[in-house]
């Protein structure tokens, strides 16, 4: 069976995403053409070589309507032969273009392809795609009651893990620690790619959504966010304790990875970093929403033959800080290899490209420590969840 592998993984830094944020100025197909140019210049390729471009974005609307992905291939200077495509599994998206690239390299449909994503918080604030839509009869009929936002559901996951709100502030606290940490060592310099702003003389070259003096203390001092009246009736008795701090911040990023045959890297000479081992999609209770992550990875184990003490790192998106913990706790997982380098709570969810982002943070990871297989696994709009296993090559 033919072998699909990471050559190489790119990201943008994390802007804020709100206007004024350092990335907000440039236009989200841009953001997208860049990450595209920088795979291809870092690894002395042609355009024309690229059998297909797979780009995740979660809010297809106004600047990022239209198929944003050949939009940015077109902007990018690729040839007009290179098709492209936009995928929407929600925050999953370019997880899962991820996912669709690496198997087609296995099914033989490519043998060169490049999968990314790429969301503008700040230009497309979140849920713009849903206005002016309605609940279908047939799903009103089946959650008479009503499903909820990600953040009422980040709020049932702490309660049912018995989160309290000092586990949940202590592990944001941590996550900006380890980023900032990260960054004070450049272990994101090789992944980064720095991005001019328009009517700027200088390039954005970190993550803006990092805040290293962020204490716990600090933290527990926000109050709740996604509490209401009307949701204080429909759950009552429920602690409140989401807040900002321990939320991902909407941001404005994009990420991309090339991927190909082992045998067209080995032709081009190009040395691959990492290769895809399994991979898994579920869906899950839609209310709770979040939880996905657990039976994907429990179904990729399973897949894989391998535990989670087989795992040397494992990259759990941190949309909410109730997520990884509830998984970390369902898992048995080590706390030391959950995130290592920060989570999305310091590095920043712009959710169409956040999946290529953790998983050029796991293959610099693995890489940086000695490690071999490591798991990455994304919770999604809709309770669904993508998990990915890679080794390191």
């Amino acid at each position: 069976m033919r072998e699909a592998v990471i050559v190489d993984v790119v990201r943008t830094p994390s802007g804020r995403g709100k206007p004024g944020g350092a990335l907000s100025g440039v236009h989200p197909v841009d953001l997208a053409a860049g990450v595209l140019t920088g795979l291809l210049e870092r690894n002395g390729l042609e355009s024309r070589q690229i059998d297909d471009v797979l780009m995740g974005c979660v809010s297809q609307i106004g600047d990022q309507a239209m198929n944003i992905g050949r939009q940015a291939v077109l902007a990018a200077g690729f040839d007009e032969s290179v098709p492209a495509t936009t995928i929407d599994r929600q925050c999953g998206s370019s997880q899962q273009a991820a996912h669709f690239a690496a198997q087609g390299v296995i099914a033989g449909a490519y043998d060169i392809v490049i999968a990314g994503g790429v969301e503008s918080m700040s230009r497309v604030p979140l849920g713009s795609s849903r206005q002016g839509g309605s609940l279908a009869p047939g799903l009103a009929a089946r959650y008479p009651e009503g499903l909820v936002n990600q953040g009422v559901s980040a709020e049932l996951i702490a309660d049912k893990w018995h989160l309290s709100r000092e586990d949940l502030d202590s592990f944001s606290a941590e996550s900006h620690r380890r980023a900032a940490d990260a960054w004070t060592h450049g272990r994101f310099d090789s992944q980064v790619l720095p991005v001019l702003a328009p009517g700027s003389s200088d390039a954005v070259a970190f993550d803006e959504t990092v805040r290293p003096g962020t204490t716990a203390d600090g933290l527990g001092g926000l109050n709740p966010v996604f509490r209401t009246d009307e949701l204080a009736v429909r759950f009552p008795g429920l602690d409140w304790r989401i807040t900002a701090g321990s939320s991902s911040p909407l941001t404005d990023a994009a990420s991309a990875v090339l991927i190909m045959s082992a045998e067209k890297a080995a032709q081009l000479g190009l040395e691959p970093r990492a290769r895809f081992h399994s991979f898994a999609v579920v869906g899950d209770d839609p209310l709770f929403m979040l939880t996905g992550p657990i039976p994907a990875t429990r179904r990729i184990l399973e897949r894989s033959g391998l535990s989670i003490d087989d795992l040397d790192a494992y990259e759990v998106n941190e949309a909410f800080a109730s997520v990884p913990l509830a998984w970390a706790a369902e898992l048995g997982a080590d706390p030391a290899k959950l995130n290592p380098w920060g989570g999305a709570i310091a590095l920043g969810h712009a959710v169409g490209a956040s999946g290529t982002r953790l998983l050029g943070t796991l293959v610099a990871y693995l890489e940086a420590t000695g490690g071999r297989y490591g798991l990455q696994t994304m919770c999604e709009g809709g309770g669904m969840a993508n998990a990915t296993i890679i080794e390191r090559l």
